[in-house]
């Protein structure tokens, strides 16, 4: 039996919005974010030193992801994204404090944790309050918001990072850095937060007509609202059915890893969210390389990135009229992303950033349909571990991308090795288009079934 939720309290759909928008933009509005690589080199660092911290920073991300997962399952969501931006404030304030290599580590390892406490516990609760209010239908557009609201701040601390550094130096950006996360502690404070009962039914109304490439062939039932289980059901693959009830850490920790490695559906979900964020989050890393490369001076460089942040805002905000994609669309969506992401760095010219900026916000908006596909096929307790997996799943690929782009971009150059790391995205959309399939519902007809007229 689908759960019948009666009408949004608008209210209160307002208020977890404008909180989770707030949140996202004070989290990136890090006037560091420009500068910190530079403040690294005037520290001293070298360019080998300056990529070890890079590692260490991945690998900070990877180790604590999870575990920060099952506990974000176990203890209040809400807590952990309070305290998210006080580890990463810390590290902050150590860099400006003791700038010297073993600071700097600490610092990445400290970013590393807070950014794990966030990643698994946002999704989880923004979810869970969606399908309290009777509003999961829009969770795709509202995380397409919130990671606008993410990409305004970083846009905003771009601006300002020049001005505050020109006044007060590598201190004063670093405690506008501090501040900024005291201020998303303070509206992470605000979130409303209303853990479900063991036994209460999960309503997974499918919010993307996003098809998964699963490993083996995927039931139709596996696209349709999920009932509550019992003791004793099945899923539709042929696996137990959920039974978690409350569970501490390391079972809640267990059982999550069990829902990726039993169940298909899951489980191809967590690779798509892998996979398609992975490619084009570790390419913008390389963009400012690609844009010197174009053969424009260093102060036009800011420029061209701010038209591919553009790009990447206007993706993000297409996210409620992504949810009617069926699989021809979304397929059609990733081979957009691999031609703008090939095409624009293969012109090398200027121009190209502007095909650049299309892949970029083309890649956006299929990452925050992928996240809502996830979302709509997690069932249980362990919302936030599962989540988790996919993030430590797209850091582990984010370094394999590093690592491949490094090889390339030393034989055969920046452009080529953009074009080609972004390769997998056309396979991917091939794929999508060439298997069989079962029929995917329109997201627009599942809300409607699970929830009633609005």
């Amino acid at each position: 039996m689908i759960h019948l939720a009666s009408r949004v309290p608008d209210p209160a759909v307002r208020r977890l919005t404008a909180t989770l928008y707030g949140y996202a933009f004070l989290s990136d509005l890090v006037l560091l974010y420009p500068l910190y690589v530079v403040f690294f080199a005037d520290a001293g660092l070298s360019v080998g030193q300056i990529s070890s911290l890079f590692v260490i920073w991945s690998a900070a991300g990877i180790l604590f992801e999870v575990p920060s997962g099952a506990w974000a399952d176990v203890v209040s969501r809400r807590l952990l994204l309070c305290l998210a931006p006080l580890v990463t404030a810390a590290g902050f304030a150590l860099w400006v404090l003791l700038p010297s290599y073993p600071a700097f580590a600490v610092g990445f390892l400290l970013w590393g944790a807070g950014g794990a406490l966030v990643s698994g516990a946002l999704e989880a609760l923004v979810w869970t309050e969606l399908d309290r209010l009777g509003a999961v239908g829009r969770y795709a557009r509202v995380l397409g918001r919130a990671r606008t609201a993410g990409v305004l701040g970083v846009v905003a601390s771009g601006v300002l990072a020049g001005p505050v550094l020109a006044v007060g130096g590598y201190p004063a950006v670093g405690a506008a850095s501090v501040l900024a996360c005291l201020l998303a502690t303070i509206v992470a404070a605000r979130f409303p937060e209303h853990r479900p009962p063991a036994d209460a039914p999960v309503d997974a109304p499918l919010p993307a007509g996003v098809p998964v490439p699963a490993s083996g062939h995927e039931p139709a039932a596996a696209i349709r609202p999920v009932a509550a289980a019992t003791p004793g059901d099945r899923e539709p693959d042929g696996s137990p059915a959920d039974d978690e009830g409350d569970l501490g850490w390391w079972d809640t920790l267990r059982a999550g890893v069990t829902q990726v490695r039993t169940r298909p559906p899951v489980r191809s979900a967590v690779l798509l969210v892998a996979v398609v964020a992975a490619d084009w989050g570790a390419l913008d890393e390389y963009s400012p390389l690609l844009a010197l490369d174009t053969g424009v001076r260093a102060e036009v460089v800011p420029l061209l990135l701010l038209l591919l942040w553009a790009g990447v805002t206007v993706g993000g905000l297409l996210a409620g009229v992504g949810e009617r994609l069926g699989r021809r669309g979304y397929a059609a969506l990733l081979g957009l992303v691999g031609v703008g992401l090939a095409g624009g760095a293969l012109t090398g010219r200027p121009a190209g950033f502007v095909l650049l900026a299309l892949g970029f916000g083309a890649a956006q908006l299929a990452t925050v349909l992928a996240d809502a596909r996830l979302q709509a096929r997690i069932t249980g307790n362990s919302r936030a571990t599962v989540t988790s997996l996919a993030g430590m799943a797209t850091d582990l690929l984010i370094i394999g991308t590093y690592a491949g782009y490094g090889l390339l971009a030393t034989v055969v150059g920046n452009a080529v090795a953009f074009a080609v790391t972004a390769g997998p995205y056309l396979v991917l959309g091939l794929v999508l288009l060439t298997r069989r399939h079962p029929t995917v519902v329109p997201a627009s007809s599942t809300a409607a079934a699970a929830h009633g007229p609005r």
